[in-house]
C-alpha cells in the first residue's frame, strides 16, 4: 500500500461468506472502471477509497460499527453498516449498481450531495456518504451518516475515506441487546 493506510492490517478486514460476494464484491478494479465510475458519479473518488478498493472492491466488514459522538437513529454512541459498496457497475451495491448511490438519491431521496457508499442495517433508512459539499466534487470528501428517519440529517464521521475505515470497531464494543 502507499501512503494510505500505512500500518493498517487488511488481511483480516474483509467477511468472506457467499452473501458477501454475490452482493458486494464487484470485479477487480482497473484505470477504466475506475474512470467510468468516476464519469457516472460526476465525482472524483479519493485515492484512499480507490487503493483500498483495490485489495478487495467490495464487501461486508468484519468490523462494521462506528463510534459518533451523538446519537442517531440507530444508536446513542455509533452507526453500523452493512457493506462497502465497491466500484462497479454489475453488483448491486456497487457504486453504480441497481442499489448504488443514484437509487439511494431517486428513489430514497437521499440529498444529493456526493457518492453513498456503504448502507446501514435499517434497509434504506440511513446510509454513509462520502460528502463533497465542502471541497468539491473533485476534492478530499468527508465521510457522513444521513439520516432519512430525522428528516435527511447529516452526522459527520470522519474527515475522510481512510479515517472512516481505520475508525470502524467490531459490534462487541458496543452494548447491543
Amino acid at each position: 500500500m502507499s501512503n494510505n493506510f500505512r500500518g493498517f492490517d487488511l488481511s483480516n478486514f474483509w467477511e468472506d461468506s457467499e452473501y458477501s460476494r454475490e452482493a458486494y464484491v464487484s470485479e477487480p478494479l482497473t484505470d477504466e472502471t475506475i474512470k467510468l465510475v468516476e464519469d457516472g458519479l460526476g465525482y472524483k473518488l479519493p485515492s484512499s477509497y480507490i487503493e483500498f478498493m483495490g485489495y478487495q472492491n467490495g464487501g461486508i466488514p468484519k468490523n462494521c460499527c462506528f463510534p459518533t459522538k451523538e446519537a442517531t437513529s440507530w444508536a446513542e454512541d455509533h452507526v453500523a453498516i452493512s457493506g462497502i459498496h465497491g466500484a462497479g457497475f454489475t453488483k448491486d451495491y456497487a457504486l453504480c449498481g441497481e442499489l448504488g448511490s443514484q437509487f439511494m438519491m431517486d428513489e430514497w431521496k437521499y440529498p444529493n450531495i456526493g457518492v453513498y457508499i456503504c448502507d446501514c442495517p435499517s434497509s434504506g433508512h440511513d446510509i454513509i456518504c462520502l460528502d463533497y459539499r465542502k471541497n468539491g466534487k473533485d476534492g478530499e470528501p468527508e465521510v457522513v451518516h444521513v439520516d432519512q428517519e430525522s428528516d435527511y440529517k447529516i452526522t459527520l464521521l470522519a474527515k475522510n475515506f481512510e479515517e472512516f475505515i481505520k475508525g470502524l470497531v467490531n459490534d462487541e464494543a458496543f452494548d447491543i441487546e
